[in-house]
């Protein structure tokens, strides 16, 4: 019984996990003990036990991710013209993405008008940690992207913080002479690697986490704070969509030179449809790659360079996610943020979306640190394991079709025309 379970994709696993915690949540309540040991006991403890272990790979799994990332640029003269380019391109487009996910949020309210939200925790004092906070703060947030201690930003930890320092990290380990440099490089892409496998094999016990953290919810509060995941998936997907089917196509036709930006999609079903299947950037890469130079045409020089960047780097879906999924946290708990207390987070979500590995459920390390910034329970990022694995595989589709336009834009911009330009370049060129 226990193989046949652990032989089921990731994502079936969690959906049985979530059933069975909503049964026996249901079933033990607050009261029924096993062996004198109380049900809630158990379930806070399994799902304690799966939220320390995310919170354990957050430090060397950003640090990593970025450290590598800046130092594949460096080491292409990529902070000249095509990185300055591609960098812009990403950052633009993550800004939309999160842009889109803010309106609906607001426009919604998926976790507004729950009377009996999920106890995780003591959150009795939400209201009052956040109701000073305003524009105000946002020069605070500035000021912790520079920690005056390194170590103790990785101990507390500050996301804003640690990006930084690994983005000048990065870069300076690329100015040094070797073979201090290629150590250095060596190190790093070193614990990137591991650091990957690392979170592979945390994740694995996901469906446990699921069961301990629903199990624990429900056991408090009943089934209450759950009909509100379902106006929350659908913010996401809402959000996941327009930022898909609308924006992108625009940029691909007025910026790209696409005539019918529809053929992209067309090229780049192979990497969506392996893209959704995974859940990871990283996964998809060389399929993302062949996509690009055989079906579109874009070259190697220019695909080699903005996809594996954009796979660390460009995370469109996971930083709309990241805003959505904050916000309506705050909602859930009763707490109102105005634009002024809202603008911290958006600046986080973009922040930390450029530090999210390329892998399945990565963004939950993030979304909990969020959370944490703005003064709410980082253990409430249990609640969206009910429905992040689906939200996970469109995510990742969404993160690598813009990694592609990305490319596509910018190989035109560097004169190249690609099969799907709209017109031949004025100097004759044959298409790639």
């Amino acid at each position: 019984m226990i193989k046949r379970f652990a032989r089921l994709a990731l994502h079936w696993q969690i959906l049985i996990a979530l059933v069975l915690a909503v049964a026996m949540g249901l079933w033990s309540g607050t009261e029924k003990t096993l062996l004198g040991i109380s049900w809630l006991s158990i379930y806070t403890f399994i799902g304690t036990l799966f939220l320390n272990a995310l919170k354990m790979i957050v430090v060397p799994l950003v640090m990593a991710a970025m450290i590598t990332g800046i130092a594949t640029i460096a080491r292409q003269g990529g902070f000249g013209r095509l990185g300055v380019k591609t960098l812009g391109y990403y950052l633009t487009t993550s800004l939309i993405a999160i842009l889109i996910g803010l309106a609906l949020v607001n426009l919604i309210q998926p976790g507004a008008g729950v009377d009996n939200p999920p106890q995780l925790g003591d959150t009795s004092g939400i209201a009052q940690k956040i109701e000073g906070r305003g524009m105000g703060d946002i020069a605070q947030v500035f000021l912790r992207m520079v920690p005056p201690n390194v170590f103790e930003a990785m101990a507390q930890p500050n996301m804003l913080g640690l990006i930084f320092f690994s983005l000048l990290f990065g870069y300076f380990m690329m100015k040094i002479d070797n073979p201090g440099r290629q150590t250095l490089e060596h190190f790093w892409q070193g614990v990137f690697d591991v650091m990957m496998k690392l979170t592979d094999w945390v994740m694995r016990f996901a469906p446990l986490g699921v069961f301990g953290l629903v199990g624990a919810a429900v056991a408090k509060t009943g089934l209450d704070a759950f009909g509100s995941l379902g106006w929350f998936f659908l913010t996401v997907v809402l959000g996941l969509a327009t930022h898909f089917f609308v924006v992108m196509p625009l940029l691909l036709r007025y910026v790209g030179g696409v005539r019918n930006p529809w053929k992209h999609y067309r090229v780049m079903l192979p990497a969506i449809l392996t893209a959704f299947s995974t859940s990871s950037s990283a996964s998809t890469l060389p399929v993302t790659m062949e996509c690009v130079e055989k079906g579109a045409g874009v070259s190697n020089r220019v695909s080699s360079f903005v996809l594996p960047l954009g796979a660390t780097v460009n995370m469109d879906g996971t930083a709309l996610y990241e805003c959505v999924a904050a916000l309506f946290i705050a909602q859930l708990f009763g707490v109102h943020l105005d634009f002024a207390q809202q603008f911290p987070i958006v600046v986080v979500a973009l922040l930390t979306s450029i530090g999210v590995a390329g892998i399945p459920s990565a963004s939950l390390v993030a979304i909990s640190i969020i959370l944490v910034a703005v003064g709410l329970p980082g253990e409430a990022v249990g609640l969206l394991l009910v429905v992040d694995r689906l939200l996970d595989m469109m995510r990742t589709t969404v993160n690598i079709f813009s990694d592609s336009v990305g490319t596509v834009i910018i190989a035109r911009s560097e004169g190249e025309t690609h099969v799907l330009a709209e017109k031949a370049p004025e100097n004759g060129a044959q298409t790639a």
